[in-house]
Order: structure tokens, then C-alpha cells, then sequence
């Protein structure tokens, strides 16, 4: 089921974001769509019965992995590629501050969230641990939280004097950050002590781009 979300109109080709509805990586490319004001239609893709390792997601995504985002027939992979090519296109408002020193202070945020602890807690290595490694529930309970309070108690020294892990609006770390909370909370982990982090969220939360992109208000939740 493919619905469009209502954005303002924006010059381009038309844009389909595959994507799943409680996937975090989706959950970044929805929110930075959200903030550039741009119209685009999601397909969700339904991880959970491997849609994406169907030949016809591969066929579009080869690594089948979601977000995907279909432009005018290209397609773009990799929710930070298609954050950074939406920065690039639609340039307000930026996701990333113009001062170089800033702009990679801001990027290393992001990244050791989307790099570092991100990539080994998604679907596809949880799945590997169960059945490869014969990891019980506790076990890989215990890995999910070991590397994400191993990511966060580096972040929380990091927040900066602005609102935000961006600076002084939101952007490319704090659409990472969002997302990672809300993973962290699926699986149990005591956020108590982030309390820099959960305040950048909550003012996050308080924006419509972030309350639109959010799981729990897509259509998907009550179907996949």
C-alpha cells in the first residue's frame, strides 16, 4: 500500500521513498523530507516478511536494505546519500551548518550514530546472531544495549551549547538521534542517563517534521 504524504509543492521529479515504517534509517530519510518541505510518495516495504530480498526490490535496491528513494526512475540507497543529495537539491533549510569546523563537528555526531551504532543492531545482524550465533534473547538484549550506551554516553558529552545537535536548528545529527532513541526504547534501554540527549528529543518531537515522520503516526503501524 503506497501512500502520499502531504508536503508543499517542490520543482523535480517525482519522489518514492521505499521505505518501512519502523525502520530507523526510513524514519531519518522521512524526517529530512519532512524539514526540506518536499512531496513524496512512501512505499513501504514489509521487512519482516523480506520483501526487501524479493527480485523486485533488488532489482531496485540491490543491497535490499530500505530507505530507497526512487527519482524519477534513479535511485538513491542509503539514508545519509539521500539526506546529503536532498541537501544539495533543496538547499533550505540546511541540514548541516556552513562553517567547516561546525559542519564536521555536526557530522561526526551523526556518524556515530548512523556508523557506529546503528549498523550493528539493525534487523539483518539481529537475525544473525539468533540464527547463526545461537544467541538467546538475553544475549542479544545484552548486545543491543552494550553498543548503544556504548554510542550515547559519547553523544551526551557532545551536545554542544545549542538546542540541538546541529546548532541552533535541527539537522543531520539530530535526525540520526531520533530515530536511535526510539530503537533504544523498543529494546528496553535505560535512557536515564542522557538526560542532553533526551531534551535535544523532546524539542525535536515538538516539531511537525518529526511528528509526521514518526512510526507511530504512519498508516504502515497498524498493517506491518
Amino acid at each position: 500500500m503506497a501512500m502520499i504524504t502531504p508536503m508543499s509543492d517542490a520543482p523535480g521529479p517525482p519522489l518514492r521513498l521505499h521505505d518501512y515504517w519502523r525502520s530507523s534509517a526510513s524514519f531519518r530519510a522521512r524526517i529530512a523530507l519532512n524539514l526540506k518541505g518536499v512531496a513524496y510518495e512512501s512505499v513501504p516495504v514489509d521487512l519482516l516478511s523480506g520483501a526487501q530480498r524479493g527480485a523486485e526490490y533488488r532489482a531496485l535496491n540491490p543491497q535490499g536494505l530500505v530507505p530507497a528513494l526512487d527519482v524519477g526512475g534513479a535511485t538513491i540507497g542509503q539514508s545519509l546519500a539521500i539526506i546529503d543529495w536532498l541537501d544539495h537539491v533543496h538547499p533550505e533549510p540546511p541540514l548541516l551548518p556552513t562553517d567547516p569546523l561546525a559542519r564536521a563537528q555536526a557530522m561526526s555526531r551523526a556518524l556515530l550514530i548512523a556508523c557506529d551504532i546503528h549498523p550493528i543492531n539493525n534487523l539483518r545482524v539481529l537475525r544473525w546472531l539468533k540464527d547463526d550465533l545461537r544467541a538467546d534473547e538475553a544475549a542479544r538484549l545484552r548486545w543491543i544495549a552494550h553498543w548503544i550506551d556504548a554510542g550515547l554516553s559519547v553523544l551526551e558529552t557532545q551536545t554542544g551549547g545549542g538546542p540541538y545537535l546541529a546548532g541552533e536548528a535541527p539537522g543531520l545529527p539530530d535526525i540520526c538521534l531520533v530515530p536511535q532513541l526510539y530503537n533504544a526504547r523498543r529494546w528496553g534501554v535505560d535512557l536515564d542517563f542522557y538526560p542532553s540527549l533526551l531534551a535535544i528529543e523532546a524539542r525535536c518531537l515538538a516539531l511537525k517534521a518529526f511528528i509526521d515522520a514518526h512510526p507511530d503516526h504512519l498508516p504502515d503501524t497498524a498493517i506491518l
